[in-house]
């Protein structure tokens, strides 16, 4: 076992799923996801989403790095979130509000709860 892991999607079999359908506030997001890392309450790896928006709750950590794409994170007082290709960002546990997906996006993600 190496303790280096690199997030490529090549050579993992993806998890292709869609949000809660009541959180859904518009369009049919399809969301694909490489799980490369998952040990105990941590998770890495690479997700894309299709454009829509749907409300989301965070009660974890999260680094995220956009590859590709275009979303806006709105939090509960309306305050937008631009995130593009190589942007960088935390979102800490507490978070509350929506994600909507403009262009599909594509991330890098390092979970920790």
């Amino acid at each position: 076992m190496t303790h280096l892991i690199q997030l490529t999607r090549d050579g993992c079999v993806p998890e292709v799923s869609r949000p809660d359908p009541d959180r859904v506030l518009s369009g049919d997001p399809v969301h694909t996801t490489w799980n490369l890392e998952a040990r105990g309450a941590t998770w890495a790896g690479v997700w894309q989403s299709t454009p829509g928006c749907w409300r989301v709750e965070y009660d974890e950590w999260e680094y995220v790095r956009i590859l590709e794409g275009h979303s806006v994170l709105t939090d509960e007082a309306g305050c937008e979130t631009h995130l593009r290709a190589g942007d960088s960002w935390v979102i800490r546990p507490g978070f509350s509000g929506t994600w909507t997906v403009l262009e599909t996006t594509v991330k890098e993600y390092v979970i920790v709860e």
